[in-house]
């Protein structure tokens, strides 16, 4: 007899991380999407009036946000802006409905370092206790378990990934960390008008952003902390260049002990040999980011500077997929007891 399929909600389903949803989610074997939800709107959307390449893969419409229409949903995805999950998880975990969450308003242990740097206060206090945060490759058991996950942001999943198991195992100087990314402009998301974002701006460009202020330092040295078994500062400049998807990040470290590119790509081997989202790069071969566009793969390189006994280690992910949505999907698969890989497991576009 065949299973009940999971029923699921998608509220913010006009965005970017919205769309990639509704794309990964109508193809999940196990999933039914039975809503597709928009803030801040009186009327019905047609789907592929959002998003043009979904047309004809669902009848549903994206239809204003109602408490009433997650009534017997299994989980809701919420693509939403920062500030709005605080306000919906509540009513949606009384209903037994369990929720992943896109925005950072449950990403942080701490209250008032959310509000000290997204400048919102939060509503929903109680339940920062029990959310996990959702990065599988760190923290697959607990979000197994979990009502309540907190998707990570697109940069500290990149960051995560290349430094996790020289971290965990406090291989590097805790306060050398350098992290330098660049990432394509989808990560602004659907709603940014501003002039910056125009294709005449971005192309044949390549700009630094937020230095020394980003809202993701805080959320990769909170789980840098994590990961090391103590406090961890560390230095994020992120960078725009003119593609659509995709980041690369490079982190810079320096070894505790003298350590050889063989050394430092065994412990990497040993910590992603099972991590079926991670794929380590051989020794001499370096990421790109149109190898992962269109799928949940983090591509990752290590290399060691033995002049200098520091670590290079580089990632690069589709920011839409492992950087929200695709992971996302990953952690609900992990929720609901279902072999990860499900409905995720494909290559990326090319060329």
């Amino acid at each position: 007899m065949e299973s009940r399929k999971l029923k699921v909600a998608i509220v913010g389903a006009t965005g970017y991380t919205g769309g990639e949803l509704v794309r990964l989610l109508l193809q999940h074997p196990s999933a039914e999407v039975v809503a597709l939800l928009r803030l801040s709107s009186e009327e019905a959307l047609p789907l592929h009036k959002a998003h043009p390449h979904l047309r004809g893969l669902t009848k549903l419409e994206c239809v204003p946000y109602d408490d009433g229409l997650l009534d017997g949903v299994d989980a809701a995805f919420l693509a939403v802006p920062n500030g709005v999950a605080m306000e919906l998880a509540p009513r949606l975990l009384e209903k037994g409905v369990k929720v992943i969450d896109l925005s950072a308003d449950f990403r942080f242990r701490d209250p008032e370092t959310y509000e000290r740097w997204y400048r919102k206060s939060h509503s929903a206090k109680d339940l920062l206790v029990e959310a996990v945060y959702g990065l599988p490759e760190i923290r697959r058991e607990q979000i197994r378990n979990a009502r309540l996950v907190a998707n990570p942001g697109c940069y500290p999943v990149s960051a995560l990934l290349a430094l996790a198991p020289l971290l965990r195992r406090r291989l590097v100087h805790l306060d050398s960390i350098v992290i330098d990314s660049k990432s394509g402009v989808s990560g602004a998301g659907r709603s940014r008008l501003e002039v910056g974002y125009l294709f005449t701006e971005l192309e044949e460009d390549f700009r630094a952003y937020g230095v020394a202020n980003h809202r993701h330092t805080p959320e990769m040295e909170q789980e840098f902390s994590e990961l090391a078994g103590e406090p961890v500062c560390l230095t994020f400049t992120p960078h725009l260049v003119p593609m659509v998807r995709g980041i690369f990040t490079t982190a810079y470290a320096k070894l505790t002990e003298p350590l050889s590119t063989e050394d430092v790509r065994k412990i990497y081997e040993s910590d992603y040999a099972n991590e079926p989202f991670v794929r380590l790069l051989e020794v001499g071969e370096l990421p790109r980011v149109k190898a992962v566009v269109g799928s949940n793969f983090c591509d990752v390189s290590v290399v060691v500077d033995e002049r200098t006994q520091r670590v290079i280690a580089l990632s690069v992910i589709d920011n839409l997929v492992k950087g929200a949505s695709g992971n996302a999907v990953q952690c609900f698969n992990l929720m609901f007891g279902l072999d990860e890989r499900t409905g995720l497991w494909c290559g990326g576009i090319a060329p």
